[in-house]
């Protein structure tokens, strides 16, 4: 009996990323491209899963886009791998200029890569996988949204998302120290500080958009005692938007940076902020990519480090958050980490009232942010928004006045999802939370 065959009924949307980009290139470099990602540089994982699955549909209820669409098959984690890979499989790469519009969409604006169905899949086929596969092919093509190729380029160019030189960081810096001076004295932001401790990367918006938050960071670099240094070069930022578009290069060259960086000024390990990308290709993809069997130096997520801050006493909390809060599980430092028993001790030690999600840890629903929908840019905007409707219900039946997002992309995909959804709440970082409720000691006061 055939598989029934259900409409791709989708909303026009353009983006000139992917639509000029298949007006320049013919069929047959896009069977070339094909060809070199699925004959060559697939691993074993495609053929062991291609030929696993059973299509038993036990993948379709925990994707949140499926849920959302109002149990629209075509949304279903292994029906977007048969619109996909499938079909280029099926026909030998010879695919037309609307089949890769078609991949496109469906690879950058209806799959995080957050790997929740993976958790139902009885035999772990790894759909993300797969679906960066499809993300892969467009790279090389060229069609990818144009928000996604400009950071990329920036990253490619000045090793940060937001095309920043490197003078305009050190001014930022001298400035966001001589501000914090009015809240602990003698603060001090080091910058190229040789034999440190801790080298401390920041996220592209921070020394841009949300300085506040680097702000709060070196406040509490500073009340904890920390021995840490901050790069006085590009390498900066720890984000790699490159990894969005799987184009592994780039991002292997960030990543590189990094550790470059971290051997230079000689110091012990690498601490980055509240991100989850980043923490992936910093530890695993890029690291996998550069030929190295495991991180040269210890590459340490922030929330891995106020964990420790806090259970070892290096900073005291002086008064506890009363309103009730939540918690979002990022993806790729939950599912892929487990560092959820970790936000939930310091979220504990630092609010009066936690109220967990439910489902919470590695099945809870991802933001709908991530895996680049957020960085795609206006054009899919809504994509993600009204794929966000779980997400938004799931925090709603919290009660809770606060989601507490340790990651960028989490971060701003709930506060989007807060303003659409009518949900009433504040999006905080735990670098927030905990800035706001530290003990500063008397003599550190001005």
């Amino acid at each position: 009996m055939a598989e029934k065959i259900f409409p791709f009924n989708r909303k026009p949307v353009t983006d000139i990323g992917i639509d000029k980009t298949l007006e320049n290139i013919s069929e047959a470099e896009i069977k070339k491209a094909i060809d070199k990602v699925l004959k060559n540089e697939a691993s074993a994982r495609l053929k062991i899963f291609v030929e696993t699955c059973m299509r038993c549909g036990m993948c379709t209820n925990s994707c949140h886009h499926y849920l959302a669409h109002n149990n629209d098959p075509t949304y279903a984690p292994a029906a977007k791998v048969k619109q996909t890979v499938w079909d280029m499989l099926n026909k030998n790469g010879n695919v037309s200029k609307d089949d890769i519009k078609k991949y496109a969409r469906i690879a950058f604006s209806e799959c995080n890569l957050c790997r929740r169905c993976v958790q139902f899949c009885p035999f772990g086929i790894d759909i993300a996988y797969l679906i960066s596969l499809v993300r892969r092919i467009c790279c090389l093509i060229g069609a990818v949204p144009q928000y996604i190729q400009d950071q990329a380029l920036s990253h490619m160019q000045t090793t940060n998302m937001l095309w920043f030189r490197q003078d305009e960081w050190l001014d930022t810096v001298q400035w966001l120290e001589d501000e914090l001076r009015a809240e602990i004295k003698n603060a001090r932001i080091p910058l190229g500080k040789k034999n440190a401790e801790i080298l401390y990367l920041a996220h592209g918006l921070e020394a841009k958009y949300m300085t506040g938050l680097l702000t709060n960071m070196a406040k509490i670099m500073n009340v904890a005692g920390v021995d840490w240094t901050m790069p006085d070069t590009d390498g900066w930022d720890y984000t790699n938007k490159a990894f969005y578009a799987q184009d592994s290069e780039t991002m292997g060259m960030v990543v590189r940076r990094h550790y470059e960086l971290a051997f230079k000024l000689n110091v012990k390990k690498i601490v980055m902020g509240e991100c989850g990308h980043a923490f992936r290709t910093g530890v695993y993809e890029g690291v996998r990519f550069l030929g190295w069997k495991d991180s040269p130096i210890p590459y340490i997520h922030g929330v891995e480090f106020f964990y420790e801050l806090i259970r070892y006493g290096k900073i005291k909390i002086a008064k506890k958050i009363e309103e009730p809060v939540t918690v979002q599980d990022p993806c790729n430092i939950v599912r892929y980490r487990g560092l959820g028993d970790m936000i939930r001790y310091i979220v504990k030690a630092t609010c009066e009232n936690f109220i967990d999600i439910n489902p919470g840890y590695e099945y809870n629903y991802c933001c709908s942010a991530g895996g680049g929908m957020i960085d795609a840019g206006p054009p899919w905007k809504m994509a993600r928004i009204e794929g966000g409707k779980i997400k938004a219900e799931q925090i709603k039946d919290t009660g809770a006045k606060i989601v507490i997002a340790p990651c960028h992309t989490c971060h701003k995909g709930i506060e989007d999802l807060n303003d659409y959804y009518k949900l009433g709440v504040h999006v905080k970082f735990l670098t927030d939370i905990i800035a706001e409720v530290i003990e500063i000691p008397e003599e550190m006061k001005p």
